[in-house]
């Protein structure tokens, strides 16, 4: 029988390469050897992350190879699918390809094992060591840890009286659960379980418990392991959008998220809001900020969270902490709308972050906020990419969040997200731009990292070749949503103007700086309030300034109304003056003045009233312009010669933290696979076959000499150190320093091996096999014991093995054993020598 290392080692380099492209796990940090590489492939971190990844035929293929243990390819068709069958074929070379499944042939063959050819040649098939570990305790519905009949199953004929009440047990048992609860003694039910008992097609178990053998059921179901082979769900039957519809939707919701990111980060520049204690954002600034926007909370929060992750958003280092826009802030906003639409998209895609939790609880009963630092989780990315995909498989169509799970639930059987989850994900997809009416646009099909074609032809008919990450291409597919730009504001004698579709960005900015909008849709409503108007003016524009920049945007005159409402404005606008005394106030009409120095609100400005028609002031200028101004005022602040002068708003900055880009895409580490191949074949010549390996798991790393790992263990093992895994003690000296002798102190030759790794790995394959193997082991004086032992799992640093000697298990720390060696002779010869070593 060939083992699980042969099967590695006498793969071509490129399977090996392919095998540790899919499987990046194996490959950081760099295994040592091919050993160390069969070590870590079957440990069970890294079988777990494999089948997380595969699909349901992918695992209907693996549960038929542990109950059939060592079926061929036809085989496996035949027990999945009742016959030759292409996606059984191409789940078996997938598993063949995650190294699953590996044939079993002699490692001396001309041919690479584990290739499909291998495998449709009649090579029997076996799964990896530990894998049938992982998968359910009954594996396709089967018991197969209970012994059948030994020959022939034979039912019950039709003419015993319990023959109809005996099949209708055995077909409940049939398809699995294979565990039932037997009826009470004396019943028509009953009986008929005793009947089948007495026949060996059931087999008692604990209390009233019986149990269908594997085999007697794989009789029942004529040799399947499976009913039928799974298929993923039929999206075909989801709402089709028309293409259009779905880029003007996408460019539409993504120009109203660029749009809100950009108003939070000009509010939060001027007045940023604190940090909590515990980090994150006080849940009364979430709800100021949602009034802000005129947003929910959650859409709020999320926004935050956006802003964030593009790094345009970040904590600084003042005290108190305040969260406040970043220096890249200022190149976003150069930018066009789809660069900047797809600066926020990929950094959406790419972060970890998780906005819909905000709100919610934690398993410690407190409130998560918005930009808490435990909001991070790393399979977030992942879950976006894996519902995108299946989107991504459909085009045009808008399938719900249920049918998404049910894609996924096919895609990845082992690793289903919750329903909460997927409805998260595609509502911050539609936010973001990157769906348009519930179907994935263009523009998001291209920021996909990589965006797979149809699994099957359930999904689509037709195949569609989709590019990587390209944001070149995004851009481009997001600016042909857009509608076109305009530059005309048609202005109403109601104090009111109507933009006829979007903005240009010269008139977008006149409409923040002196305008509120009232609504958004096809077109755009804005209103001119005293309010809005004394804001351009703050920014430093005149009356004339204003309305000729309104006239050059308008389609004819600006109406009457509207000139009246600036030009008073604007007479009212400075009436008060502000200057240094610190600084002072004074006005012509002393009515302005009175009442202010005795204003409470006002107390901290320290005003002291110097005449009728003059006070000064303890603060800062720029302190008093800005209170008045809070408080309905309109001053402006003057030059000692009495000119007005216009103060910049206080803007505020954070370096971000880290240098890569705010939008630049996650990049995954890469490794050099066939560098990493070529590095194994080295280790592996024949002349290194007794390299010790790297206890780090890095080929660069070499651990000390036999001699210093053997004193190494035995101090250990007196020590009764249990943490540490330690190397070979092929001899060994007792507490009063004399050697050891018999059978502990021979060489380990021939299949035996004293190096750590090849010891773990020797284990894990006899395991696999159920083989019996002679294993050193040394005892908390440093003293070596040789016993032949049946290992039964090797998992978390312990080996757990029955001894077919003494008739007993035992669990022993790996790190106390110092060699292993396949045990060629039968179990009564084993023992006789095992009485000869005493």
């Amino acid at each position: 029988m060939s083992t699980f290392t042969g099967f590695l080692r006498s793969s071509s380099d490129e399977r090996l390469g392919a095998l540790l492209a899919r499987r990046p796990d194996l490959a950081s940090p760099s295994p040592g050897n091919v050993t160390s590489l069969a070590v870590r492939a079957t440990g069970r971190a890294s079988l777990e992350r494999a089948l997380a990844s595969v699909d349901a035929v992918v695992l209907q293929v693996l549960e038929a190879a542990v109950v059939l243990d060592g079926a061929t390819s036809t085989r496996l068709q035949d027990a999945v699918a009742g016959g030759p069958h292409d996606e059984v074929a191409r789940a078996v070379d997938d598993a063949l390809a995650l190294a699953l499944l590996y044939p079993d042939t002699d490692a001396s063959d001309d041919h690479a094992a584990g290739t499909a050819a291998s495998a449709a040649g009649g090579a029997r098939l076996r799964v990896a060591p530990g894998l049938g570990d992982l998968l359910d305790a009954h594996p396709a519905g089967l018991a197969v840890e209970v012994a059948g009949p030994p020959e022939p199953v034979t039912l019950p004929s039709d003419d015993e009286p319990l023959a109809a009440p005996a099949r209708a047990v055995l077909d409940a048992l049939m398809w699995g659960p294979p565990v039932g609860l037997a009826p009470a003694p004396g019943s028509t039910a009953g009986d008929a379980v005793a009947l089948l008992v007495a026949r060996g097609l059931l087999v008692r178990g604990s209390g009233r418990h019986v149990l269908l053998p594997a085999s007697v059921a794989l009789a029942l179901r004529g040799g399947r392991t499976h009913r039928e082979v799974a298929a993923p769900p039929d999206l075909t039957g989801s709402p089709l959008r028309a293409p259009a519809t779905v880029a003007a939707e996408s460019a539409s919701a993504g120009e109203r998220c660029a749009r809100l990111v950009a108003r939070l980060l000009r509010a939060w520049e001027h007045e940023p809001p604190g940090v909590l204690r515990a980090g994150g954002l006080a849940v009364r600034e979430l709800r100021r900020t949602a009034q802000l926007l005129e947003v929910d909370e959650g859409e709020a929060a999320f926004v935050v969270e956006l802003a964030f992750a593009a790094g345009l958003l970040a904590q600084d280092d003042d005290e108190p902490a305040t969260f406040v826009p970043t220096v890249e802030l200022d190149s976003w906003r150069g930018l066009d709308l789809p660069t900047r639409w797809v600066a926020l998209a990929s950094a959406w895609l790419a972060t970890t972050r998780t906005p819909w939790l905000v709100g919610s609880r934690d398993e410690r009963g407190s409130l998560i906020a918005a930009l808490d630092p435990e909001l991070s989780r790393p399979w977030a990315p992942r879950l976006r990419a894996a519902v995108l995909g299946v989107l991504a498989r459909v085009p045009g169509r808008a399938p719900s969040a249920h049918e998404v799970v049910g894609a996924l639930g096919w895609a990845t059987p082992r690793s289903v997200p919750p329903l909460t989850a997927v409805e998260s994900v595609l509502t911050e997809a539609a936010r973001v731009g990157v769906l348009g009416a519930g179907a994935l646009s263009e523009a998001g099909r291209a920021l996909l990292p990589r965006a797979p074609g149809p699994a099957t032809g359930a999904a689509t008919g037709t195949e569609r070749t989709i590019a990587a990450h390209d944001p070149d291409a995004a851009a481009e597919a997001f600016a042909q949503g857009l509608s076109p730009e305009v530059g005309d504001l048609l202005l109403q004698g109601d104090l009111t103007g109507i933009v006829p579709g979007r903005p240009s960005p010269e008139l977008e900015a006149l409409i923040d700086r002196a305008a509120t909008v009232e609504s958004r849709g096809g077109a755009i409503t804005v209103r001119f309030t005293p309010d809005s108007v004394r804001r351009a003016l703050d920014e430093g524009l005149t009356a004339d300034d204003l309305l000729d920049t309104l006239a050059s945007f308008g389609r004819g005159p600006v109406p009457q109304g509207l000139e009246y409402l600036v030009r008073d404005a604007a007479r009212r606008h400075g009436r008060l003056r502000a200057g240094a005394a610190s600084s002072y106030l004074r006005a012509d009409d002393p009515a302005l003045l009175a009442g202010l120095a005795e204003d409470p609100r006002l107390a901290e400005l320290g005003l002291l009233q110097l005449a009728p028609t003059v006070l000064a002031a303890q603060a800062s200028t720029h302190e008093v312009v800005e209170a008045l101004r809070a408080h309905g005022l309109a001053p402006v602040a003057e030059t000692p010669d009495g000119q007005v002068l216009h103060l910049e708003r206080t803007v505020r900055r954070a370096r971000r933290r880290g240098s890569r880009r705010a939008f630049a895409p996650v990049a995954s580490r890469q490794v050099d696979t066939a560098a990493l191949v070529r590095r194994l074949r080295a280790s592996d010549e024949p002349g290194d076959a007794r390299r010790p390996a790297s206890r780090s798991g890095t080929s660069d790393e070499q651990v000390t000499s036999d001699a210093q790992v053997t004193s190494d263990a035995h101090t250990r093992a007196a020590a009764g150190d249990d943490a540490t895994l330690v190397g070979p003690t092929s001899s060994a000296a007792d507490a009063t320093g004399t050697a050891t002798t018999g059978s502990s102190a021979r060489s380990w030759a021939g299949s035996g091996t004293a190096d750590p790794v090849d010891a773990l790995a020797l284990l894990r394959e006899a395991a696999a096999e159920r083989a019996n193997v002679w294993v050193e082991l040394v005892g908390p004086t440093g003293r070596p014991e040789r016993r032949l032992l049946r290992p039964l799992r090797v998992e978390g640093g312990r080996l757990r093995a029955a001894d077919p000697v003494r008739e007993s298990e035992l669990t022993v720390a790996v790190h106390r054993i110092g060699a292993v060696e396949r045990a060629d002779e039968p179990v009564d010869q084993a023992a006789d020598q095992d009485q000869e070593d005493m």
